[in-house]
């Protein structure tokens, strides 16, 4: 018979793998060592006396039995936990770890200044910020909160606005301008050197266009593409080509002269920036602090 005696940190552990499909990253996560984690996952795979995942010296994936494994401890798991939490937070102070998933720019734009709020007003709490371009399920991924555009929300998820709509901005330097002249239409953009942005998931940003009911999307071409549209933005400060940012993250540039902006009539409001959860049954003082923090925010 086998030995099924196994506890939520070793479940943990496997969760963790799974989600990161990486035991370096899965242990950073645990704050436990590379060794002791792949210990542990031996440990609950003799216990189970099955392989839940398949290693390399490059990758990790999870087996068939392991999905399984996966699709029925996770959600129990977060019920264990999401009791122990309300335990734990009855007439007690906020504490414990948020953990929130967002956009880059979504962390930037509009949720920092919220967290370092919160954080001064609730020390006992520890929040694990993660940011990355592709869009995450955050329930299965472990995360207590999401932070996106709001047409990406799911429909089952609670939502409080973040922001007011937001508007992207097409930026060179004057130098770039004297020499190369300024767009007038999106499609001149095409004989310009545009600094491409590819997102997580291989496919490049695309530059998108709106004015009255004309909607125009242009694969622009250029000398670099980047991963990171912080170094695209300092690309671009070194008169390399034109870029295309949020208007937040260059607008003290566009102030300062560094920056030029063209076809500002062509870039409507977008979406607006919203936080998103599941609805829980026994939220832990930390979360239900954290969104009335957010509620607040958004009324004064």
């Amino acid at each position: 018979m086998p030995d099924l005696r196994l506890g939520l940190g070793e479940l943990d552990a496997v969760i963790a793998v799974a989600r990161r499909a990486s035991f370096r990253q899965a242990a950073i996560d645990l704050n436990v060592s590379t060794t002791a984690l792949s210990n542990t996952i031996a440990k609950v795979e003799a216990s189970l006396e099955t392989r839940l995942f398949n290693r390399t010296t490059r990758s990790v994936a999870v087996t068939e039995a392991g999905r399984i494994f996966l699709e029925q401890v996770g959600p129990a798991l977060q019920d264990v936990r999401a009791a122990l939490d309300a335990v734990r937070s009855h007439n007690a102070s906020a504490s414990g770890t948020l953990r929130i998933n967002a956009f880059a720019t979504a962390a930037r734009a509009a949720l920092l200044p919220l967290v370092v709020e919160f954080l001064r007003q609730h020390p006992k709490v520890h929040i694990d910020l993660v940011t990355e371009g592709r869009l995450v399920d955050i329930v299965a991924d472990g995360f207590d909160f999401g932070v996106r555009s709001a047409s990406l929300v799911p429909s089952d998820m609670i939502v409080i606005s973040l922001s007011q709509p937001r508007r992207y901005a097409v930026v060179g330097t004057p130098a770039y301008f004297a020499r190369h002249g300024r767009p007038r239409t999106p499609p001149d953009l095409l004989n310009h050197a545009c600094i491409r942005i590819r997102l997580p998931n291989g496919a490049l940003f695309p530059w998108h266009f709106e004015r009255d009911d004309e909607v125009i999307k242009l694969d622009v071409a250029g000398p670099l593409t980047l991963d990171e549209a912080s170094v695209s933005k300092a690309v671009v400060q070194q008169g390399l080509g034109l870029g295309f940012f949020m208007e937040q993250d260059v607008q003290a540039e566009i102030e300062a002269g560094q920056f030029e902006r063209v076809l500002e009539d062509w870039t409507p409001p977008r979406d607006n920036l919203c936080l998103y959860y599941p609805n829980r049954r026994n939220p832990s003082a930390a979360f239900q602090a954290f969104v009335a923090l957010v509620r607040a925010s958004q009324k004064s």
